[in-house]
């Protein structure tokens, strides 16, 4: 008698473990293909150039798709191997949120290449590559270009790796006011200002460079108090020269 009490609990136990599952399995499938848990959002934290566009193709991802079958594992992955990014992670917001922070491996110059243009980073890796230019929010080097490289690949350069060294030591602030480091000559290069008059930033030869970004970024933040209007500012000498325009 003891026997059949003891195989009754247990059934019971099995056959509410089962009932347990299936109402289980039942709410997870809601919870999956419920149009209320759909990604309608990506949330983009800690970038400066990367785009939800962005995001969405190298992430593999697409609005509308179920947030739970999304493995953050995976698109942290994918999203991983983008040069641009140095570091990376995703998580759910619910109901309809995915939530991408980045910590973004900065780009310090453009440059034209034999099949549009490439952004490089201070060491000369190629970290982006488009057809049509974008509007920018770092220089142009001109005067110079690249052949045959692509995302990955090293700029050997090294006159635009100089020019580069020199970008990498301005702050984002200055960076983001120069639209264009033109190469004149080997000895001759000239920054110009992304400001409503173009005012011209004499580098001269890529020497002293910690002085030269110094007094760029000094200059340029004396710009918006200068009440002076500036044709151009000459670092070749001990101190440095301004032209008034006239």
């Amino acid at each position: 008698m003891a026997k059949i009490k003891k195989l009754r609990r247990s059934g019971r136990r099995i056959f509410k473990g089962i009932i347990f599952l299936t109402i289980s399995g039942l709410i997870l499938a809601l919870a999956v293909y419920t149009p209320i848990f759909t990604l309608q959002e990506i949330k983009l934290v800690g970038a400066t150039y990367l785009t939800q566009e962005d995001i969405l193709k190298v992430g593999n991802i697409y609005i509308g798709e179920p947030l739970f079958k999304l493995e953050t594992d995976s698109i942290t992955n994918r999203l991983s191997q983008d040069l641009r990014i140095e570091e990376v992670s995703v998580r759910r917001i619910l109901p309809r949120t995915l939530e991408v922070t980045v910590k973004e491996r900065k780009p310090v110059a453009t440059i034209v290449c034999d099949y549009g243009y490439v952004d490089m980073d201070a060491n000369g890796k190629i970290i982006d590559s488009y057809k049509n230019l974008k509007k920018m929010q770092i220089p142009m080097i001109t005067g110079a270009s690249v052949r045959d490289l692509y995302i990955g690949d090293d700029v050997d350069d090294k006159l635009v790796k100089k020019i580069l060294s020199f970008l990498q030591k301005l702050d984002s602030e200055s960076l983001n006011k120069i639209s264009e480091v033109a190469i004149i000559s080997e000895d001759y290069i000239v920054a110009y200002t992304n400001t409503e008059k173009s005012i011209q930033i004499r580098i001269g030869k890529l020497e002293r460079l910690d002085e030269k970004a110094r007094l760029t970024e000094d200059f340029l933040k004396d710009l918006a108090t200068n009440p002076n209007p500036i044709e151009y500012i000459d670092f070749n000498y001990t101190a440095p020269f301004i032209k008034l325009a006239k």
